[in-house]
């Protein structure tokens, strides 16, 4: 029953990461659309990369607790990659330079939403498992 807890909670954590990326990624098309002002956007962008990292880093610390050393593996890129968006000040959108910048933007949320699609994916596998592993 304790390893059915950790998938569910696993899973919850990255469906929070996907909805947070998800909506990055659509105020990028909202600008993208003329939809919203460089300023909305990139504030609406700047929000959520504190909520977005530090779920990803308690993810990852969560797989360490419980021992899913697969699942810590595969989510230590995406944690190293947001840890050098930090320390090389790449992690807010400037205001300034959205319009520049957006299609790369976009493309890193793409990725982003992939990995953790991915990620997902697994999980649910590994939640079925233990969920008839249980019966």
């Amino acid at each position: 029953m304790g390893d059915l807890l950790d998938w569910i909670i696993s899973f919850l954590f990255l469906v929070t990461l996907l909805i947070i990326v998800i909506y990055q990624l659509t105020c990028l098309a909202d600008l993208e659309f003329d939809r919203k002002n460089p300023y909305d956007s990139s504030a609406s962008i700047n929000r959520l990369f504190l909520p977005e990292f530090g779920l990803q880093g308690l993810l990852c610390l969560y797989y360490v607790l419980t021992g899913h050393w697969f699942m810590t593996v595969l989510s230590l890129p995406h944690l190293f990659y947001n840890i050098k968006l930090y320390v090389k000040r790449e992690h807010l959108a400037d205001v300034t330079e959205i319009y520049n910048t957006n299609k790369w933007e976009q493309k890193k949320r793409v990725y982003k939403i992939a990995h953790i699609a991915l990620s997902i994916f697994i999980t649910s596998f590994w939640l079925i498992h233990s969920a008839l592993g249980d019966i």
